[in-house]
């Protein structure tokens, strides 16, 4: 089946559903998911649309630009159409910690991610064998305080190669320069060893060790040029107690980093995600 999906975000106002329905319907398009929310405090309106292409009439240019036309009349419209084009090309990036790179390798050779993961790029050399052993192309870029702008300039060159649609930073332990934050806005996500905002830096479990959490927790997010501070797009935690000790901490917190970074890396693969400010709308 080929399918297509609309986000839309507009300012609210009666029979919204009902006018891109019909746009569809009256196209030869049969709707197969929708799901659509009003914010009381902004009046914003966000709505998904997932049909089937399969009879309809338009190509993805005459389609955008009749949504153009018939977004001209519904006040700050703003839309995204993802209309056919195979599957999204992903790059991960990662370090030395292994649990989250694996994690999404294992699930894409599953077929449980929508996508091609096309590349994983490091600033170490320790991961490589979990790439090839996925089949997966590995670059070794190397960082440190006065290369970073020839390392971004060689991530940018590899992204462009392998047709990139989408960076993961999968325990990526190196930030990255507001240039590529601005570049890569909305289509780079991050897994922060933390539930934001707490313990923001080095060492998270030690210092959740030193405060005596009964939670701990891990934070998706898509990356800006302000440190940890992107769209939230998935957070979950876990329950621990005082008999916990670091280790036992870390391992807790790996599981939790790996299923929310998978979960919000199947949302946007999935284009269920439309940011609104420094807010997500998630239709999951």
């Amino acid at each position: 089946m080929t399918t297509a999906t609309l986000l839309i975000a507009c300012d609210d106002k009666p029979g919204l559903v009902s006018t891109f329905a019909q746009f569809i319907a009256a196209n030869g398009g049969n709707i197969l998911d929708a799901d659509q929310h009003t914010e009381d405090e902004t009046g914003r309106f966000f709505m998904r649309l997932v049909f089937d292409t399969a009879s309809f009439a338009l190509d993805e240019s005459a389609t955008r630009a009749a949504l153009d036309r018939l977004s001209s009349s519904i006040a700050n419209t703003r839309f995204q159409l993802f209309m056919g084009g195979g599957l999204p090309k992903v790059a991960l990036f990662c370090s030395k910690t292994a649990h989250c790179v694996y994690d999404l390798l294992m699930r894409h050779a599953m077929g449980d991610l929508p996508c091609e993961v096309a590349l994983v790029v490091s600033n170490h050399e320790d991961l490589r064998s979990v790439a090839e052993h996925f089949g997966v192309p590995f670059e070794y870029v190397p960082v440190d305080r006065d290369n970073k702008q020839a390392a971004e300039d060689r991530h940018e060159q590899l992204l462009a190669a392998h047709g990139i649609g989408l960076v993961v930073l999968a325990r990526y332990m190196q930030i990255v320069g507001p240039g590529f934050c601005d570049r890569w806005a909305g289509r780079c996500i991050n897994i922060h060893h933390s539930f934001l905002p707490a313990f923001v830096g080095a060492r998270p479990y030690h210092q959740a060790f030193e405060r005596g959490v009964k939670v701990i927790g891990a934070t998706a997010h898509y990356v800006t040029a302000d440190l940890d501070q992107g769209p939230i797009i998935e957070q979950d935690i876990a329950h621990v107690g005082h008999h916990c000790s670091v280790k036992e901490l870390t391992r807790l917190g790996r599981d939790v980093e790996r299923q929310v970074l998978a979960r919000a890396v199947r949302w946007h693969l999935e284009r269920r995600i439309i940011i609104h400010g420094n807010r997500t709308v998630v239709f999951a």
